[in-house]
């Protein structure tokens, strides 16, 4: 499958410099790229590689010009890059079919043109919108709402209650509504908290691999539009995620906590129960915060600092015993020069 160049600048609403008839069949990264690919050039020092590139044709960003090349323009070529993707490799049709091997419970309501494969559950009283795609091994529990243009893959569990939007994608392996890490000890053993809430998941969020969303201890785990996680997040009981954030692998939150909209949260970092995160933050990887951080802020390390402070800390931290040892030559002789009067 291929396109023209026009059909692909269009498609993405970028502006053609070149050859409107030019046929591209592939994609491909920039040092790679041939004559009938098509690539991007997202920073400048494949910019000035763009005379000798081999590439049919490359996205680059608006201010860029180069005579003799075809190029499609876009106010951001990463962004526009994936849409060639998208465009490239579209989701595969959905069957229109719920398989005899599938297991449906009472009152089930569904859209158009949904698909639930074979060995997948739907339990009771649950709703689809229209184009939802199940896959095998998937098991949906009672009163459980998804909405429209939904993909939900292999092995996947969404639990009792569950409130799914539109346009959601749930990777393989991932546990939705599983019940929240709760105990109340009174000196000898642990008394088990159960958790009546549910998980809310809102329009065009994207959920990773074995991920573990907890439902609420009541009301809700709430995951707000346009959310982002990477793979073998754990998002505890009631915790909301604020709208576009994005939570990078491995990353945990505490019980509780409040994740403001925008926020970049790194691999591994991890974050206490109760606080609240403001909006636009970052979070750098393996950080462990431990106190609400304002708006805006860039943070690192375990406990968290200011990232400059950070970076100052890590480039001393390997000079400490260098630093150590002459700070004990220094008491030595200080005590020698004492020891004299």
């Amino acid at each position: 499958m291929g396109f023209k160049l026009s059909e692909i600048a269009e498609a993405i609403g970028g502006r053609l410099e070149g050859d409107p008839d030019k046929y591209i069949e592939f994609i491909s990264p920039f040092e790679t790229a041939g004559e009938n690919h098509i690539t991007y050039a997202g920073k400048q020092s494949f910019v000035d590689q763009i005379p000798d590139s081999s590439a049919g044709a490359i996205i680059v960003s608006e201010k860029v010009s180069i005579q003799g090349r075809n190029l499609i323009k876009a106010p951001i070529p990463y962004v526009a890059f994936a849409k060639v993707l998208q465009l490239f490799f579209p989701q595969p049709a959905i069957a229109g079919s719920i398989s005899p091997d599938a297991s449906i419970g009472s009152d089930f309501s569904f859209g158009d043109n949904i698909e639930i494969s074979a060995r997948a559950f739907v339990g009771d009283r649950v709703t689809f919108g229209d184009r939802v795609r199940v896959y095998p091994g998937v098991f949906i529990g009672n009163d459980v709402r998804i909405g429209s243009d939904v993909i939900i893959y292999p092995n996947v569990s969404v639990m009792d209650k569950t409130i799914i939007g539109s346009r959601v994608i749930i990777n393989v392996g991932t546990v939705i509504g599983s019940d929240g890490f709760g105990f109340a000890p009174d000196g000898q053993k642990y008394h088990k908290i159960p958790h009546v809430g549910f998980v809310q998941i809102d329009d065009d969020v994207e959920i990773g691999a074995n991920n573990c969303i907890d439902r609420g201890t009541f009301g809700k785990t709430w995951i707000k539009e346009g959310v982002k996680t990477d793979n073998l997040v754990q998002i505890a009981h009631n915790v909301t995620v604020g709208e576009h954030s994005v939570l990078v692998a491995q990353v945990g939150i505490a019980g509780s906590s409040t994740i403001g909209t925008h926020a970049v949260v790194a691999g591994q970092a991890g974050i206490a129960g109760h606080l609240k995160i403001g909006d636009r933050v970052t979070i750098g990887p393996q950080a462990g915060i431990a106190q609400n951080i304002e708006s805006g802020q860039i943070v690192s390390g375990s406990p968290e600092m200011p990232h400059r402070l950070w970076l100052k800390v890590n480039r001393i931290l390997p000079r400490l015993p260098e630093m150590r040892k002459k700070m004990k030559d220094l008491e030595d002789r200080l005590l020698k020069l004492e020891s004299k009067y």
